[in-house]
C-alpha cells in the first residue's frame, strides 16, 4: 500500500492531498531507515569512538523522522503549527545529520549513503513546509 493512496483514501481529504507533503512521508520514512542503519553501521565500525557524534545525530534524526512521518500522515483534524513545527525540525535534523555523515563519507560508505539520503529528506521537507498552511 501506497502512502499516496491510504490519504487519499481518508474521509476527510476526498482525494485532495498536498503532493509536497505525500514525498515529505515518503523521505521521512527513508531516511528514519537509513540513519538507524547508519547509527548500526557506526557502532560496528573499529573507529566507533571517533563516531560518536554520527551516532548522536543518526539516531535524533531518525527519530525526528520516525516523528515527522506519524504527524503528516495523520489527515483527520487539523494541527498545522505542530505539524508544520516538526516538518522544520526534521528539515535541520537532516541537514546537521547529512553534515555529519559527510565528514565521515571519505572512510565510509554508510555514511556517504546516509549523508546522501539526509539531503533527499532536508529538501522533501523545505518543499512541504510551503503546503502547510
Amino acid at each position: 500500500m501506497h502512502i499516496r493512496e491510504m490519504i487519499s483514501a481518508h474521509p476527510d481529504v476526498k482525494g485532495n492531498f498536498s503532493e509536497p507533503l505525500i514525498g515529505c512521508i515518503e523521505a521521512c520514512g527513508a531516511c528514519a531507515v537509513t540513519c538507524t542503519s547508519c547509527a548500526d553501521a557506526c557502532i560496528a565500525e573499529a573507529s566507533v569512538a571517533n563516531l560518536k557524534q554520527c551516532i548522536r545525530l543518526n539516531l535524533d534524526c531518525a527519530d525526528v523522522c520516525a516523528m515527522t512521518e506519524a504527524l503528516a500522515s495523520r489527515r483527520a483534524g487539523s494541527d498545522q503549527e505542530v505539524l508544520r513545527s516538526a516538518i522544520e525540525l526534521c528539515a535541520l535534523a537532516c541537514r546537521l545529520c547529512a553534515e555529519e555523515c559527510a565528514r565521515h563519507a571519505q572512510h565510509h560508505e554508510h555514511c556517504k549513503l546516509c549523508a546522501e539520503e539526509c539531503r533527499r529528506c532536508e529538501e522533501a521537507c523545505v518543499s512541504a513546509i510551503r503546503s502547510v498552511h
